[in-house]
């Protein structure tokens, strides 16, 4: 069905536009977003188990699990049409950032309460809903003139989406340094409730570090935090007055460390093809 024109009236666009699937996306970036600072209120109040709270927390990765999963079908619907197929099979579609993302989603929904799991989620609905108003949104509530006959289409860009697109170019990549370095404090934080031995955590770590793994091979951001935190280590313990044990520890740490991430190589079983990139 061909979308209406400039000049159709704005509730026609409008409905027009919520057909599409690409509207399902945004209103679940937009779900997750509302209920993520709905959750928070909760949180600040230390009321994280009440009713609303548990409903907000749970809706949340509900809509994150159906924003990736959108993403997801939409891929793999232009690979069947194209007949591409990626390499290494299961691993390689593993590979895909989006489905880790899926994947990790609904491990989250069942999993017991991890406030610091909706902060990276959230980050990104954000930036994902701020392009969408701008480049789908907008302009079929305020559309370009329509153009003379025989002439080109004038591109018009509205005030606001001109601020939402400076602010997306300023903030994002300070964003996901952010969001790294979240992932990479919740990997703490659940090694802390493995420790513990709180309900689930060791099955929750050892997805968490799966996860993660895979981010770090993808992802510069999360180099970029891991080898921060290697230097500051580093710093601590090379420093006068710390005793030798400690050295001895990191240095095993560091070692073993190397090792599983040589062994855990996706490369090595995707015959060398690089990852999917995350694009929800």
């Amino acid at each position: 069905m061909p979308a209406p024109g400039s000049d159709a009236p704005l509730q026609e666009r409008l409905l027009a536009l919520a057909q599409t699937l690409q509207f399902a996306w945004f209103a679940g970036h937009l779900t997750l977003i509302i209920t993520t600072l709905r959750y928070s209120f909760s949180w600040l109040r230390m009321n994280y188990y009440g009713g609303m709270a548990v409903f907000c927390y749970r809706t949340s990765f509900v809509a994150a699990a159906l924003t990736y999963g959108i993403v997801v079908y939409k891929t793999q619907k232009s690979r069947a049409k194209t007949g591409t197929q990626l390499p290494g099979g299961v691993i390689g579609l593993l590979g895909d950032e989006n489905i880790q993302y899926l994947l990790m989603a609904l491990v989250w929904l069942i999993a017991p309460q991890y406030p610091l799991a909706l902060i990276p989620y959230c980050v990104y609905s954000t930036f994902n809903a701020a392009t969408y108003v701008r480049a789908n949104l907008l302009p079929v509530i305020s559309p370009a003139p329509p153009a003379a006959d025989g002439a080109s289409p004038r591109k018009t860009s509205s005030p606001l989406a001109d601020r939402i697109g400076a602010f997306v170019k300023e903030y994002y990549d300070s964003s996901m340094s952010v969001v790294s370095g979240l992932e990479v404090l919740l990997w703490f934080r659940i090694v802390l409730s493995a420790i513990l031995f709180q309900r689930r955590s060791w099955i929750l770590l050892g997805l968490y570090t799966t996860f993660l793994r895979a981010r770090y091979a993808q992802n510069s951001h999360v180099q970029t935090t891991f080898g921060q935190l290697a230097v500051r280590i580093d710093s601590l313990v090379s420093a006068q007055g710390t005793p030798p044990v400690a050295r001895q520890i990191w240095d095993s740490v560091k070692n073993y460390t190397r090792q599983f991430r040589d062994a855990t190589e996706l490369s090595r079983y995707t015959g060398g093809a690089g990852p999917a990139k995350k694009t929800s």
